[in-house]
């Protein structure tokens, strides 16, 4: 019981998340005083999330989990799983941006808004924010959705590499902003393509969605299969000398490579069974969505499907309907006879 009941550290980060959350109430209750009764329940269950996952944070930063992380690589990874997975898929299903910028004093929030959105000064600020957006596949016409699915699984493959994470774990400035911040910011960006959270709207086609995470949850496994069957020893110095640990540690790393495989999966394969779930709806069989699926890591159905899409407008928050009835007039159009309607 010592191991869960001793060790919890109080740092200022708790000081930070309780002024998060007294700025989300204030500006929920100032957008409550101009919505619908809807509106304002949708929000006030949304702010759950939101909550829930600045809990997860405070659970991974402050708890005993962050006081073990030093001397075991299963507490370590446990760690990274919270930071990477659980607080920023809660917090992007919070969709806390519209409160929290409604909370500035005053009138403040929306002269700011109005400012960012069409003051001179902020011209270079909107280039550079427009063009992160496009590039990460949040803006009004993304350009590359993959770049956030590639950040997560670069920085989750970067950190885990043997000298970058001796580094880390030696350094606490690497660690707690390089290494942590990096999780985080990565994971919010890459669950901003699979969950709703308003304003951000998701531009990643079903298809790529499926894809994306089938890539990433590939790439946990690689590297769970790394660390713990293709090698056979401990790859990571820092733990090679600590005094009064009994777990050996390559058995340590072991047990982290399997903590990294099943609550990877316990993450990914959730979402991915909701997302296969909408394809088929849209395809209208199962067969033909997991075609598209398989069919979807090549360059050439990236570009086609690109292509295709150009220029609808969807009839739906996501426009998967309006979509798919656009690819199956393309599909009937192609298979119509050259002379077909003069």
């Amino acid at each position: 019981m010592s191991y869960i009941t001793d060790h919890w550290s109080f740092d200022p980060f708790l000081i930070v998340a309780i002024v998060i959350v007294i700025w989300h109430e204030i500006g929920l209750w100032r957008l409550a005083q101009r919505s619908r009764p809807d509106r304002t329940r949708e929000r006030r269950q949304r702010s759950l999330w939101f909550y829930a996952g600045l809990a997860v944070m405070l659970l991974a930063v402050q708890s005993p989990i962050d006081y073990w992380a030093d001397d075991y690589f299963f507490a370590h990874m446990v760690q990274h799983l919270l930071l990477m997975f659980a607080a920023p898929s809660l917090i992007v299903a919070g969709a806390p941006w519209q409160p929290l910028l409604d909370a500035l004093p005053g009138r403040s929030g929306q002269s700011v808004t109005r400012g960012v959105l069409a003051g001179r000064w902020s011209r270079p600020l909107r280039f550079a924010g427009g063009l992160l957006l496009r590039w990460i596949g949040l803006g009004i016409r993304p350009r590359r959705p993959w770049v956030a699915i590639g950040l997560f699984n670069f920085v989750m493959i970067f950190w885990h590499l043997p000298g970058p994470y001796d580094v880390g774990s030696e350094n606490s400035a690497v660690h707690i902003w390089l290494m942590h911040g990096s999780y985080f910011a990565a994971g919010i960006l890459f669950w901003l393509q699979f969950i709703p959270s308003p304003p951000f709207r998701r531009r990643m086609p079903l298809v790529s969605q499926a894809a994306a995470l089938l890539v990433t949850n590939l790439v946990m496994i690689a590297l769970a299969m790394a660390l713990s069957i293709f090698t056979t020893h401990s790859v990571y110095s820092v733990y090679g000398h600590v005094p009064g640990v009994t777990l050996p540690p390559f058995a340590d790393q072991q047990i982290g490579a399997a903590i990294l495989w099943v609550c990877g999966d316990f993450w990914a394969v959730p979402t991915m069974i909701v997302i296969v779930r909408q394809l088929v709806e849209t395809e209208g069989s199962v067969g033909v969505a997991l075609e598209r699926i398989l069919r979807r890591g090549s360059a050439s159905a990236q570009a086609d499907w690109g292509s295709r899409t150009k220029g609808t407008k969807a009839a739906t928050p996501m426009g998967w309907a309006s979509r798919g009835r656009t690819l199956d007039e393309l599909r009937s159009q192609r298979s119509a006879p050259p002379d077909a309607g003069r």
